[in-house]
């Protein structure tokens, strides 16, 4: 009887708990949380420099130079012309340092930004998560408005989709 009572009480604490990370998770329409950040060249960026002004996509990514990293960066890369047409913003985050930020950077000459965010606190801001065991930041990615407040949250990312998936969604945006 005392290890059913266990179970109860230990699904109950389950469902409290999934109850209320559901509570606090983001959602469409709310502010985005505010950040500053260091880029990949030292210059701290701060989210609440766009607000009024542009829209800001953050893309998180598992890990700089990797195939399925380069895949998703590349593509914001060759669409970047119409983002700007757009005045949409493009920042990467990933939990690299900003060497390694630097020479992916360089080595695929992306024309946005990579923040550091080393110590996960916009990855925590923005409920990212981690993969399981290895511990790199899961792919997902942000939209948000010019007014400051999210457009779309990206849980399930293609790499090789989702630059022209944005657009898309900026486009409609716009039409608002």
């Amino acid at each position: 009887m005392a290890m059913k009572n266990l179970a109860m009480k230990s699904a109950l604490l389950l469902l409290l708990l999934m109850t209320a990370a559901l509570l606090m998770a983001l959602k469409v329409g709310d502010p985005a949380p505010d950040f500053s950040a260091k880029n990949q060249d030292g210059k701290t960026i701060h989210l609440a420099d766009f607000k009024g002004k542009q829209p800001v996509l953050l893309y998180f990514y598992p890990k700089d130079d990797t195939p399925g990293c380069t895949k998703e960066a590349c593509s914001f890369r060759d669409r970047f012309a119409k983002f700007k047409e757009l005045g949409a913003v493009v920042l990467g985050v990933s939990g690299q340092g900003a060497k390694s930020h630097q020479e992916f950077r360089a080595k695929h000459k992306l024309p946005f930004d990579l923040l550091v965010d080393s110590d996960g606190a916009i990855n925590k801001a923005y409920d990212v998560g981690t993969m399981f065991v290895v511990g790199f930041y899961k792919r997902r990615s942000v939209l948000i408005g010019k007014d400051g407040k999210l457009l779309r949250y990206y849980e399930d990312v293609n790499p090789e989709t989702h630059a022209a998936e944005v657009i898309k969604d900026l486009e409609d945006a716009r039409g608002r």
